[in-house]
């Protein structure tokens, strides 16, 4: 799994000109399942998602984690976190059929409930438009492949 884990100080995503979900201080996550990726994957991907020490404590160092920031999470699918591009025109073989995707995405979203969070979502399959106001920028790239086997 791929998240690209972005601090905002909000998010919101609209499908045909209608407001799904936002979020304040937070985190936007954009997910995108691989096709061999598992439950397993999901389960660590929404630890490290929700552990992630990236906000500003006293002293201007990133070193509080968003439960205790007080962050909310806007996580939004996104297939084409696995696009090859190796061409100009991208492919997309490496991305998990929604099939797969879908559950492990919904797993992603209630781990993270599960740890006490808000977590407002997109809607899985749709033409989103997502809009973000980034804080610092902060933007963070976690792949489970960077921290266990699959």
């Amino acid at each position: 799994m791929r998240a690209v884990v972005t601090r905002v100080l909000s998010a919101s995503v609209s499908i045909d000109g209608r407001e799904v979900s936002s979020i304040d201080k937070g985190f936007l996550v954009l997910l995108g399942v691989h096709r061999d990726d598992t439950r397993e994957q999901a389960v660590k991907i929404a630890d490290k998602i929700c552990g992630l020490r990236i906000f500003e404590d006293d002293e201007g160092k990133m070193n509080i984690n968003p439960k205790d920031a007080g962050a909310e999470l806007l996580i939004v699918s996104q297939f084409t976190l696995y696009a090859d591009c190796s061409s100009r025109r991208p492919g997309f073989t490496e991305a998990a059929r929604p099939e797969i995707s879908e559950p492990l995405y919904e797993l992603v979203v209630k781990e993270c409930r599960d740890r006490g969070f808000e977590v407002g979502t997109g809607e899985f399959g749709a033409d989103m438009k997502v809009a973000s106001v980034n804080d610092g920028p902060v933007t963070i790239i976690l792949d489970t492949a960077d921290f266990m086997k699959h």
